[in-house]
C-alpha cells in the first residue's frame, strides 16, 4: 500500500509539471502584459518595473526562475498586491475555500447518496418521482441562481440566515448548499442507477431466498456494491468543489481563493494565477490518490500491481 501511494504521488510530479508549463505559457502567448492596464507609464518606470519582476528577461529564463521559485516554495510576490507575496495570499485564503468545499463535499454525499439508495430500492414510487425531479433540478440550476434564490427566501424574506461573509456557522448553511447541490444531484442519480442494478442481481435474491433481513441486505450487499461508481466520481468532485467556488464566494462575499483568482485573471497577475493553479492541481492529484485507496477496501478485486 505505501509503495502504491509512493508511487501515485510520482506521478503527480509530472502532472504538475506539465500544468505549470502549460499555464506559464499560456500567460505569456495571450496578448498583453501585467501592467498594461494601468494608466501609460514613462519608459523608464515601466523599464524598472519589468526589471524589478524579471519581465525584462527572456520568456525560457523566465520559466526556469518559475520553475526554480516552485522548487524552493517561493511563489513569488503579486503584480497587483503590492507588498504581498502569493504564498502569502494562498495561507491567508486557502482555508476559508477548503472549509467551503469540505462542507459542500459532505453536504453532496449525504444528501446525494441517502436519496439515491432510497429512491433506487424505492423505484417506481412517489418517492423515487421526487427524487428525480430533485436530481434533474439540481443538475439544470446554476448554483449562481440557486444561491440568490436562497439569499431572497431564507435571508430577506424570513431573515433565518446571514446573506453573506464568512464569521460563523450560520453564514456557512447558504454558500455551502449552493455549492454542494449540483452534486448531490449527481451523485443521486448515479446512485440511484446503480442501486437498482445490484438489487437485480442473482446474489440479492439469493440473501433474501436465505431470509436476511431487509436492512443487512442494504447495508451489506447492496451498499457496498453500489457504491464503487460514486467514489469514482469523489475524486473529480471533491476537485471541482473546491476549484468551483469562484461564483459562490462571490455572491456571498467569502474571502476564499475564488475572489483572488478572478481579479488575477483580469489583472493579468500571473504569479498568483499560476500559484492558486498549481494549488488546485495538487487537490486533484491528492483526491484521486485517496480515491485509488478507497477502491482497495471497499472491494478486494482491486489489485494494487
Amino acid at each position: 500500500m505505501l509503495l502504491f501511494i509512493f508511487k501515485r504521488f510520482l506521478w503527480g510530479i509530472p502532472v504538475l509539471l506539465t500544468v505549470a508549463t502549460l499555464t506559464f505559457g499560456i500567460m505569456h502567448i495571450v496578448p498583453g502584459g501585467p501592467f498594461d492596464r494601468e494608466k501609460k507609464l514613462p519608459p523608464e518606470i515601466k523599464a524598472n518595473v519589468e526589471a524589478k519582476y524579471h519581465l525584462n528577461e527572456p520568456v525560457h529564463k523566465q520559466y526556469i526562475l518559475y520553475l526554480y521559485g516552485i522548487i524552493k516554495g517561493d511563489l513569488g510576490p503579486s503584480y497587483k498586491y503590492l507588498g504581498r507575496d502569493v504564498r502569502d495570499i494562498i495561507k491567508d485564503t486557502f482555508p476559508v475555500s477548503i472549509q467551503l468545499g469540505v462542507l459542500a463535499l459532505f453536504i453532496s454525499i449525504i444528501l446525494g447518496i441517502g436519496t439515491g439508495i432510497i429512491s433506487g430500492i424505492k423505484s417506481d414510487t412517489w418517492w423515487d418521482k421526487v427524487t428525480i425531479l430533485f436530481a434533474t433540478t439540481g443538475i439544470s440550476l446554476p448554483n449562481f441562481i440557486l444561491g440568490i434564490i436562497l439569499i431572497l427566501l431564507f435571508s430577506h424574506f424570513y431573515k433565518i440566515l446571514p446573506p453573506a461573509l464568512w464569521e460563523g456557522w450560520r453564514y456557512m448553511i447558504l454558500p455551502s448548499i449552493t455549492l454542494g447541490f449540483a452534486p448531490a444531484s449527481y451523485i443521486a442519480r448515479l446512485t440511484r442507477s446503480s442501486v437498482i442494478d445490484v438489487m437485480n442481481k442473482d446474489y440479492i435474491r439469493t440473501a433474501r431466498a436465505k431470509g436476511l433481513r431487509g436492512r443487512n441486505i442494504i447495508l451489506k450487499h447492496v451498499l457496498k456494491n453500489s457504491i464503487m461508481p460514486v467514489i469514482t466520481i469523489l475524486g473529480p468532485i471533491t476537485a471541482a468543489l473546491v476549484t468551483g467556488s469562484f461564483i459562490v464566494e462571490y455572491i456571498f462575499s467569502i474571502p476564499g481563493m475564488g475572489r483572488f483568482f478572478v481579479t488575477a485573471v483580469t489583472n493579468r497577475d500571473y504569479p498568483l494565477i499560476m500559484g492558486v493553479t498549481l494549488i488546485y492541481t495538487v487537490i486533484i492529484v491528492l483526491a484521486n490518490v485517496i480515491v485509488d485507496i478507497l477502491y482497495t477496501f471497499l472491494d478486494p478485486r482491486v489489485k494494487l500491481e
